[in-house]
């Protein structure tokens, strides 16, 4: 049984993440910190918690944990990191984007890995700190990763990718309260969102050499959760021939499914799973992805990445229940 620790516990990472880890049988949650809301129940805040623990926030920190999940806001982990100092043997897995970039990955010492499974699985077992991935970068790398591997990402690459309101944090901003979100549907950041500097980096250090150039555009839909992409690029082989390498690709990943049946979301939300279907229409290979943001895309995965670096199952405690119809 190991001790965790989790930073900045009142968004909707963490409470994904404070569900996942109460109900995990390796895990004791050893603390939630939240200076805003320090002695308050954990449920006082993610309602979804009401009897299934008494547990309150704190604003003090054990620096013995065994592992150490950051889920602050963006550029805030590396403050946090420079007036906190934890035990050598805490691990800790960072869900903000300070880490991702190469860059960025070595830190007062400390060496981060960028911790997609799916493609570092063995450096990951062997690490001690964690860069997690985003949510976007997440859903469109899964479309993209065996095409790299099979240095078939010579072309331009088309992504349209949308993504519900639990994405924007749980601070309420002018293009995620109720009144602006529903009912309708935007583009945000088109061409410079912040997701594809990690992602061109993964499928270059996959394919290597550069690859195509990408054209993202990120929306965002009018629900609460999820991401649907949509991407397409240049592709000479037939259909038959791309699904095979998709198969072979994720053919050790429990969580990435490739399926004949067209996509969505529902298959995905509320779990730890990735749908991928594949379409050729004339030239270009077109791959749908669809992921939960806030687990596959956040905390299903950093806790992934906990199970491979402590030696657990990979898929311990995320055998996680959709929503179904």
């Amino acid at each position: 049984m190991i001790k965790a620790g989790i930073v900045g516990g009142a968004g909707y990472t963490a409470g994904e993440l404070i569900r996942i880890l109460l109900n995990h049988p390796q895990v004791a949650l050893d603390f939630v910190y939240s200076t805003s809301n320090a002695g308050n129940k954990l449920y006082a805040v993610h309602a979804d918690l009401l009897g299934d623990t008494e547990q309150d926030f704190t604003d003090t920190i054990n620096k013995d944990v065994d592992v150490l999940f950051l889920c602050l806001g963006h550029g805030n982990s590396t403050s946090f990191l420079q007036n906190n100092t934890f035990s050598d043997s805490t691990k800790i897995i960072d869900l903000s984007n300070d880490f991702r970039l190469n860059a960025d990955m070595v830190f007062e010492g400390k060496e981060f890995v960028y911790g997609m499974p799916e493609v570092r699985r063995e450096e990951i077992k062997k690490a001690n700190y964690i860069a997690n991935p985003g949510c976007f970068a997440t859903c469109i790398q899964f479309a993209l990763l065996p095409l790299a591997k099979a240095k078939k990402l010579g072309n331009d690459i088309h992504i349209n990718a949308t993504t519900g309101a639990t994405g924007a944090g749980v601070s309420p901003t002018s293009t995620s309260h109720f009144p602006w979100r529903d009912n309708n549907f935007s583009v945000y950041k088109p061409f410079t969102h912040q997701h594809l500097g990690e992602i061109g980096e993964t499928l270059e250090g996959l394919q290597g050499e550069k690859v195509g150039e990408l054209f993202f555009i990120p929306n965002r839909g009018n629900f609460s959760r999820g991401i649907f992409a949509s991407v397409y690029t240049k592709y000479e082989g037939t259909i038959e021939e791309a699904k095979e390498i998709f198969t072979r690709f994720y053919a050790e990943a429990p969580f990435v499914h490739i399926t004949d049946a067209p996509v969505n979301m529902k298959q995905v939300v509320n779990t730890n799973k990735c749908a991928i279907s594949l379409i050729k229409h004339g030239d270009n290979l077109l791959i749908y992805s669809a992921i939960d943001n806030l687990l596959k895309g956040a905390s299903g995965q950093a806790v992934q990445n906990m199970n491979l670096m402590f030696g657990f199952e990979e898929t311990e405690g995320l055998h996680l229940k959709g929503t179904g119809f």
